[in-house]
């Protein structure tokens, strides 16, 4: 029996929308971006409330990139959400996003800290509008908390419980190699000051 075609709705720590059969546990939602073929065009995104919802919230069932309807994207897990550049859904994850609201209040107490300022700050140090690409920055390894994804190379890693994973889309595997001391960090600054502030994330590796 052939396999149908995966949908181009897999996201990896780097942000990039992919088509791959790996099943995730957790949807994403950043607007409409597929056509009436379930075929994305060149928008990666078309709001700034990039969130992560539960794959089953009062028992709807969706079809899948139905036309006119948002683009369901899925994840490995939180951790990976989360190094994409997506928050936690105030409706179906309400006590998460509470947990996550709080956090960054901690980090950023300038901010009102109302789901569109956290939005506007994300977006900003999620992705550069133009190009589209991720906006990474620097920073010392050991300063990084668990379940933030950083990048050596061309692997995103995450450290986690003690030790340092790499991702894919089939899972995790341990990560050996020596590391260096500064590293290129995936998830967004704001985003791991609050995890640095006690948002603890759910992350598959070692699972």
């Amino acid at each position: 029996m052939t396999r149908p075609t995966p949908l181009q709705n897999r996201v990896t720590p780097t942000g990039e929308i992919c088509a791959h059969a790996a099943r995730g546990t957790l949807m994403g939602n950043r607007g409409i971006l597929h056509d009436g073929r379930q075929q994305l065009g060149t928008a990666r995104w078309k709001h700034q409330a990039w969130v992560t919802c539960t794959l089953s919230f009062k028992s709807v069932r969706r079809p899948l990139m139905k036309p006119g309807n948002y683009t369901e994207l899925f994840f490995t897990d939180e951790a990976v959400a989360l190094a994409a550049g997506h928050r936690p859904c105030a409706e179906c994850r309400r006590a998460d996003f509470n947990r996550f609201r709080d956090a960054f209040a901690k980090a950023h107490p300038d901010l009102s800290h109302s789901a569109p300022d956290m939005d506007r700050l994300l977006h900003k140090a999620r992705v550069a509008s133009r190009s589209r690409k991720q906006v990474t920055y620097e920073a010392a390894l050991a300063d990084l908390p668990d379940g933030v994804f950083f990048q050596v190379g061309t692997d995103a890693l995450v450290r986690w419980q003690g030790c340092v994973w790499a991702w894919s889309f089939e899972g995790y595997s341990s990560w050996s190699r020596a590391m260096p001391e500064y590293v290129e960090v995936l998830t967004p600054e704001p985003t791991v000051k609050a995890i640095a502030a006690g948002y603890k994330p759910d992350c598959q590796a070692g699972v």
